[in-house]
């Protein structure tokens, strides 16, 4: 008898509907699965056979096809495992047959017949309901990833017998309450809070702008001068991710396997922290099978690099073309995906290798041939790219033993959140939503310059011999500083500040 089901494979972080066929006939026993599987699938033949015998059916005992259609597409992931083994127990008369476009099927079986929870359910469910599915069956672990998808009965079971019974009608299971957007916001945290800086009003003021515009940033100081804090500090006063933003993010987090067990959508913009020792496909994306890289996972959030001069040339020159994009492109030999990567940068490095050069507490022991190859580590492409540069120093101790706090980051958060929306109106009809991603054309259409900040802006890049996308970049900084003061027109004030977080270029690199 023939039976067929519905699944899901993922291609990149989209999923692409897949109809799974079971023909079971006559015959010395055997178990053909074809269309494409990889190792993963293909090993899902001894998993199937053992979970249908061990959930109380009776295993198939003739020539058993299993197809995958479409055929020329490649199947990745165990989550084949569940309609595999529905269709096969259809097809052998144990249940009724099922509408197979009408329930997605999701799941990896274990030999018992338990369901283990599968990465990439979100996309998986998300391209489900595209393609009109509204109802889906897939391990109780991965039902409150999908909890806030709209128009979709989603029932979360535990084993294959479970699953059976329901589509049997015999022991129909609930459905899962779904929840709203607002409803998950509620249970955003914010894990640093920068009341709990001590000092450093500069650098406080320019992680506001960086906020209120979307802007990279780099930071130069001694160490432990509070450069990893005031980092960990930006997501608490980013605005709260839209739904869009927060199913894109989860999106990425599902597919690379990042997302716990149990665990729902992801409110808190993510922040991303990889190692100095990272390499290129590791940053940017890639491998044999093409995963999404630290870029990709900080989308919609902070991509932080501590210690910027330690990472490989290789590794920091494949991150220009994504920030410029907010696209990372994978071109593999088995693989062509694209995969989100719009994150703001925030690198912080020390100005020397002993870490000490320019600090006013202590003498700095480095020769000037060893500060040079140290700050040349970081190529000038790479810095014209950052739109912020600012000197940190050390904390004199009344400032550390002051009882007092500063500003918290729901203060900050307000006046940032309040930037971003003058930048949404402004930008309501461009398709961008913050001043960081102007193109030239924006810049001439919607920034509004005085014209004593345009001279101001004239001499800036004369005397630092500024490039053009230097000079773009001040002026989207300086809208920034403008929106966060509540101005229309960007004045030499704000021309000023945006400069003078471009002035370290001309201290380190120009020496």
């Amino acid at each position: 008898m023939l039976a067929r089901t519905c699944c899901c494979a993922l291609l990149g972080v989209e999923g692409v509907p897949v109809t799974v066929e079971a023909f079971v006939a006559g015959g010395q026993f055997t178990f053909n699965l074809v269309g494409l599987p990889d190792a993963a699938v293909r090993e899902s033949r001894d998993r199937v056979y053992a979970a249908i015998r061990n959930s109380g059916f009776l295993a198939p005992t003739g020539r058993v096809t299993v197809n995958l259609s479409p055929a020329d597409l490649r199947k990745e992931g165990a989550a084949f495992d569940l309609p595999i083994a529905v269709a096969i127990i259809i097809a052998t008369r144990q249940m009724k047959p099922i509408d197979a476009g009408s329930i997605l099927l999701l799941g990896e079986l274990a030999l018992d017949g338990q369901l283990v929870p599968v990465r990439g359910a979100l996309s998986l469910v998300i391209s489900a309901h595209e393609h009109g599915i509204r109802e889906v069956i897939l391990p109780a672990q991965n039902a409150p990833e999908v909890q806030a998808v709209q128009g979709m009965r989603v029932y979360g079971a535990h084993n294959l017998y479970e699953v059976v019974a329901h589509l049997n009608g015999t022991a129909p299971m609930l459905a899962q309450e779904q929840k709203s957007y607002e409803e998950c916001l509620q249970e955003r945290t914010c894990s640093y809070d920068l009341s709990s800086v001590r000092g450093q009003n500069g650098a406080r003021r320019a992680l506001e702008v960086a906020a209120a515009g979307g802007h990279n940033m780099l930071m130069v100081g001694v160490p432990g001068s509070g450069k990893t804090m005031l980092a960990r500090c930006l997501p608490g006063i980013l605005p709260q991710m839209t739904m869009e933003e927060a199913f894109e993010t989860t999106r990425i987090h599902s597919v690379a396997g990042l997302l716990p067990a149990g665990t729902g959508l992801m409110t808190e913009r993510p922040f991303r922290t990889p190692h100095h020792s990272a390499s290129m496909p590791s940053l940017v994306g890639g491998g044999a099978n093409a995963m999404p890289g630290e870029m990709s996972l900080a989308h919609n959030g902070v991509l932080f690099l501590d210690e910027l001069p330690e990472y490989s040339r290789t590794a920091l020159e494949a991150l220009r073309q994504p920030l410029e994009d907010g696209v990372c492109t994978v071109t593999r030999v088995r693989a062509h995906t694209q995969y989100l990567s719009r994150c703001m940068l925030v690198a912080s490095m020390n100005p020397c290798p002993c870490g000490f050069y320019g600090s006013t507490v202590r003498q700095c022991r480095c020769g000037s041939h060893e500060i040079r190859r140290y700050l040349d580590r970081v190529s000038g492409p790479l810095l014209d790219r950052i739109d912020l540069h600012i000197e940190v120093d050390s904390v004199p101790i009344d400032e550390i033993t002051d009882k007092g706090t500063g500003e918290s980051s729901a203060a900050v958060r307000a006046r940032v959140e309040k930037a971003r929306e003058r930048q949404l109106r402004r930008f309501s009809q461009a398709g961008i939503t913050c001043n960081a991603q102007m193109s030239n054309k924006h810049i001439e259409e919607l920034a509004d310059l005085s014209d004593a900040a345009k001279t101001l802006l004239v001499r800036a890049v004369e005397k630092f011999a500024l490039s053009m996308r230097g000079y773009t970049r001040l002026i989207k900084v300086a809208r920034t500083i403008a929106d966060l003061q509540d101005d229309t027109q960007i004045s030499a004030p704000a021309m000023a500040e945006a400069i003078q977080y471009r002035m370290l270029d001309a201290k380190y690199w120009s020496r």
